[in-house]
């Protein structure tokens, strides 16, 4: 067994996404998607490159958790998981990238794009002269037109009530709005511009991989240049027609995968023909239309095991990639094997302690109030957790501090001492004990939610519970497998504080969906004009420095109201078995199988 550590500097601002229980990798930990930012140096790591360009040889199995395979369409509600997007991702290419570090790389092997103007916000965006879906159909303008109009744009909102047409996860007013004519191009065009009515701080992120419009315009027994003018005719029927298509364009029967000529790869592995078995796992195999280097191996296996199981699958070569909950008893186990390879380092997934602000908790204005949170936020023993729970993997985690930045930040000192003084670094039971009292909650109970099991959430429940308890806080531990589920007690309001984590998504904006009163992601009733305005300065700016400057405010606020407890950023682990090479942890949600193309033996 060989160890090694991974370094990573963080280069930028660290915006966030919740992490659920529905969209978890191989991880005990919620991970899902909103929005994304993020460079990095490394200790006898791979560089990342491929192979030497010859035949992909031999079979790497990876599992990305127990989740069954969902379809072809990951963009919408019922496929948009980090479960999904490992297989999907491999079958696709955008313009842009997440290299290991978390920085972001424009350039592929698809195309690349330009700013040619701040104000108004303009890009072009060009395509590769090579680039053609599985079959040999060419990627076009006219894709990317569909996939503008797969967003629900105003048009389609005013024809229908407001009520968007496609099933699609990204909101009219990320895309299809603020870019309101469309993209710019004609028929055949292996190029094309957007232009934006506002600026969009995450403009490199907005456009991505497109999928392919000649299948949905066949289905309608059009050509892609025909479908291509009707929606540049904002003709309703016909995206009626294409919606109905689009939104079923995944498999609802587990094992059972559309023809090839509906479902073209347009990355560097394809489906293998009856390669999907229900509850077992998928196979991919090259692409044999792709234009770019060829991968590392002829099958790569996606098996389905739960997380309990993935550690023994490993030792058995049922899988050669695993990427574990980073817990201390996970590393224990690995260590304790032969013939595998483990790598750890920090990640880009941050725990926190969230207040539930609704009228029926305990930590509400109504009930215990600031006074009690606070009480709360001197009894939680944050170093404690740190030391006993993280730091025996990776020993350079420090208490986090803040939640849009990582201590790996540049700007992370700096916004820290201009935002949070260190008044609840330390335990200080004598202090919690005088703010119960002044809340007026006599022996206050705190339903203290996770997602579970989760034995490092657990454990930090129970070091919570210790130590809040000698301030004369009970806290309860109501983790469950439900917690975070529609019905559970997240969605219905039965719980006083939540545990659990986000993750650096790579946006500069996605904080908004969280902290904003409007947010969807804003879950505890928490709402503050501050930091709504300085939010909207965000969101509209492109300047880093006021993006600096709002985020401070932000981050003062939230601490001086208490909306949260940071805790720690995660520590991560992936192990695989010896003799696969390439084989490379990524900061971001991508994970290890960011770039499992270039795996080889």
């Amino acid at each position: 067994m060989k160890r090694r550590r991974t370094y990573s500097l963080v280069a930028a601002s660290a915006a966030v996404a919740l992490v659920l229980s529905a969209c978890t990798t191989g991880s005990d930990d919620e991970e899902t998607t909103a929005g994304g930012d993020e460079t990095s140096t490394s200790d006898e790591t791979t560089d990342g490159e491929g192979g030497e360009g010859g035949t992909p040889t031999g079979t790497v199995s990876f599992t990305t958790g127990a989740d069954e395979y969902a379809g072809y369409n990951n963009l919408l509600s019922s496929t948009y998981s980090t479960g999904n997007s490992v297989v999907n991702d491999r079958m696709s290419t955008g313009f842009g990238y997440f290299d290991a570090g978390g920085e972001w790389i424009n350039g592929t092997d698809l195309g690349s794009y330009e700013m040619i103007s701040e104000d108004p916000l303009t890009v072009e965006y060009t395509i590769n002269e090579e680039a053609v879906y599985q079959g040999g159909t060419t990627i076009t303008c006219e894709d990317y037109y569909m996939d503008w109009v797969a967003q629900n744009p105003q048009w389609i909102l005013d024809a229908n009530d407001g009520a968007p047409l496609f099933d699609n996860v990204s909101a009219s007013d990320t895309y299809a709005i603020p870019v309101g004519a469309g993209p710019e191009c004609e028929a055949g065009d292996r190029s094309f511009v957007i232009t934006y009515s506002d600026p969009n701080p995450d403009w490199e992120l907005v456009v991505s991989g497109a999928l392919p419009s000649h299948v949905i315009a066949a289905k309608l027994d059009m050509s892609k240049e025909e479908l291509f003018q009707a929606f540049k005719d904002e003709d309703f029927e016909v995206a009626q027609a294409a919606a109905e298509e689009w939104n079923n364009w995944y498999s609802p029967n587990p094992g059972e995968l559309p023809p090839a000529e509906e479902t073209p790869s347009y990355g560097p592995f394809t489906y293998l023909e009856g390669g999907w078995q229900p509850g077992e796992y998928i196979t991919l195999v090259p692409n044999p239309d792709w234009w770019g280097e060829a991968p590392g191996v002829e099958e790569l296996v996606f098996r389905f095991i739960a997380p309990e199981g993935q550690m023994q699958a490993l030792d058995n070569e049922d899988v050669n990639v695993i990427e574990p909950q980073g817990t201390q008893d996970a590393l224990d186990t690995l260590e304790s094997m032969s013939g595998i390879e483990i790598l750890t380092g920090p990640t880009m997934i941050w725990e926190h302690v969230d207040y539930n602000w609704a009228e029926g908790s305990v930590f509400s204005d109504a009930n215990g109030g600031f006074e009690l949170r606070e009480a709360f936020a001197y009894c939680v023993p944050r170093e404690e957790i740190v030391e006993r729970l993280v730091k025996p993997l990776d020993e350079d985690t420090e208490v986090l501090n803040l939640r849009e930045y990582f201590p790996s930040d540049p700007n992370y000192d700096t916004v820290l001492e201009a935002s949070y003084d260190g008044r609840y670094d330390s335990v200080d039971i004598e202090r919690a004990k005088e703010l119960v009292a002044e809340s007026g909650v006599e022996n206050p109970t705190v339903r203290l939610g996770y997602s579970a099991p989760n034995q490092r959430r657990a454990d930090t429940v129970a070091l919570i519970q210790s130590s809040c308890a000698e301030a004369g806080i009970t806290v309860e531990d109501i983790g469950s497998s439900d917690f975070f589920a529609p019905g559970g007690a997240l969605d219905t309001g039965n719980y006083d504080a939540a545990l659990f984590a986000w993750s650096g998504s790579g946006q500069i904006v996605s904080g908004a969906n969280i902290y904003m009163t409007t947010g969807q992601q804003n879950y505890h009733a928490w709402s503050d004009e501050t930091v709504d305005e300085q939010w909207r300065r965000v969101q509209t700016s492109l300047d880093e420095d006021v993006w600096l400057e709002a985020k401070e405010e932000i981050e003062k606020v939230t601490w001086d109201e208490l909306f949260n407890l940071p805790l720690y950023v995660h520590p991560g682990i992936v192990a695989h078995t010896e003799g696969l090479q390439n084989v490379e942890r990524n900061l971001t949600k991508s994970g290890v199988v960011w770039n499992a193309e270039q795996w080889t033996w």
